[in-house]
């Protein structure tokens, strides 16, 4: 049988005096049908090795990670101006005054970024007990009044000069790396044979900063930050019945929590019971209008800054709530492209983690990819009303600076590690300097002309 590829007959194994076919008219050309069959089969898998050899290249994961977060950044500068305006001019400042703000943090965190992609993880291990003790500081600050700046009735932030700082924002970096120094320490001595060294003094750190959290009423970073300690026992090897175990526990926990809170107790309610409160401006009005905004999309939605509901319809439409904005303006289109851009930061990171070359590498990759992917699928769930609403934001699109920087700087460890892949060093040396490395090869040219 002959196939045609590129314009010509390719023989497949058919053609051959004494095989089948052969002295048949057509034995020496590809029949009309045959070539358009043939062709279009042979196109598809050339295409599907194309792709595959296209994503097994060394910095594939390095460029998603890149790209990934580049689009969400420049997406929520876009969200957050189109949802903050409507507020800013209400309380009577400049429309683009917290649109500056997150340009501002966005700023400071780019080259934070990439000092991080180019740091070794012998600098990041070096960072984990210092992450560590700041957290626990900023988060012991928020417990003390007068020092605690209180916003909705809950003190979750401190005054820095002019900015407010969200340390639980830090704390799941700081758990993600300083647990993932601590699991890497214990098996070069060989101590993760027992599965009693993954739990000590793992959970009574992790219980540490979920305590401290819980005490500024943050269920919902209590909720990520559990997701960090699972992430990391269960890339570390725990027994499946530990963590099952594990996770039972925990689940029972969080929801005693939300049951014990009046707040979180009337999430609950009106998550389980949606029937029983349908006041569009009642207590579950952000769970409904949140729900408007996205049925109002339609496939392609209204436009960008054509939202109705960012008309002070939907409570935290810039931060918590940011999504359904992006249901309203962009429609269901730009909600499956910001969801295809997270499963691209969790394929990208979980690839990373398979391939580092070393303990700390893969459990800080898997951990990092785990939070910001997680607190994505909380954070959208929610909306969607999959989830009760935890209050986590969108991460890189939600208003915040403290979520902006943190995650800015956990991906920028995450494409550190992408950069240390089997063939990565290689590529990159053959790539020759990146545009950072040029411009600081310029400017200190320029300053040995000066002196």
């Amino acid at each position: 049988m002959y196939v045609r590829v590129g314009g010509s007959a390719v023989d497949e194994g058919f053609g051959p005096a004494g095989d089948e076919g052969a002295g048949r008219p057509d034995a020496g050309q590809a029949l009309p049908w045959r070539d358009s069959l043939g062709g279009g089969v042979v196109g598809v898998r050339e295409r599907v090795r194309a792709a595959r050899a296209l994503l097994d290249r060394p910095l594939t994961s390095y460029y998603l990670i890149l790209g990934a977060t580049a689009l969400l950044l420049c997406l929520g500068l876009m969200m957050v101006l189109s949802t903050t305006s409507v507020t800013d001019l209400n309380q009577g400042e400049s429309p683009y005054h917290d649109f500056e703000w997150q340009v501002i943090g966005i700023v400071v965190g780019l080259p934070i970024m990439w000092l991080m992609a180019r740091s070794s993880p012998r600098v990041f291990r070096a960072m984990a007990y210092p992450l560590l003790a700041v957290s626990v500081i900023g988060l012991g600050l928020t417990l003390i009044p007068g020092v605690a700046v209180v916003h909705n009735g809950v003190a979750r932030w401190i005054a820095v000069g002019p900015v407010t700082v969200q340390p639980s924002e830090l704390a799941k970096l700081a758990l993600a790396v300083w647990g993932a120094d601590l699991l890497a320490r214990k098996e070069k001595l060989g101590m993760l044979a027992d599965w009693r060294h993954l739990l000590v003094p793992l959970i009574p750190g992790a219980g540490v900063l979920a305590l401290l959290v819980m005490a500024g009423q943050d269920l919902g970073t209590t909720s990520i930050l559990l997701i960090i300690l699972l992430a990391l026992l269960w890339v570390a090897g725990i027994p499946s019945r530990v963590f099952a175990a594990l996770l039972i526990l925990l689940g029972l926990v969080l929801v005693l929590l939300y049951v014990s809170r009046g707040y979180g107790s009337a999430r609950i309610e009106d998550f389980l019971h949606p029937s029983g409160n349908t006041n569009p401006v009642g207590t579950n009005q952000q769970s409904i209008q949140g729900k408007y905004a996205l049925g109002s999309g339609g496939l392609f939605g209204s436009g960008l800054g054509a939202s109705k509901e960012q008309w002070n319809w939907l409570p935290e439409d810039s931060s918590d709530f940011i999504f359904a904005i992006i249901g309203e303006e962009l429609g269901l289109v730009g909600t499956l492209c910001v969801t295809a851009l997270y499963g691209g930061l969790a394929y990208a990171g979980l690839r990373v983690a398979r391939r580092a070359p070393d303990t700390f590498s893969r459990l800080a990759a898997a951990t990092i990819t785990a939070w910001i992917v997680m607190q994505a699928v909380v954070n959208i769930g929610a909306v969607i009303g999959v989830f009760p609403i935890t209050g986590v934001p969108l991460p890189l699109v939600s208003q915040g600076l403290s979520s902006v920087l943190v995650t800015m700087v956990g991906l920028g460890m995450l494409m550190s590690f992408a950069r240390r892949e089997p063939g990565a060093s290689q590529a990159l040396a053959a790539r020759g300097p990146g545009v950072g490395s040029r411009v600081l090869s310029w400017l200190g040219r320029g300053t040995r002309r000066g002196t």
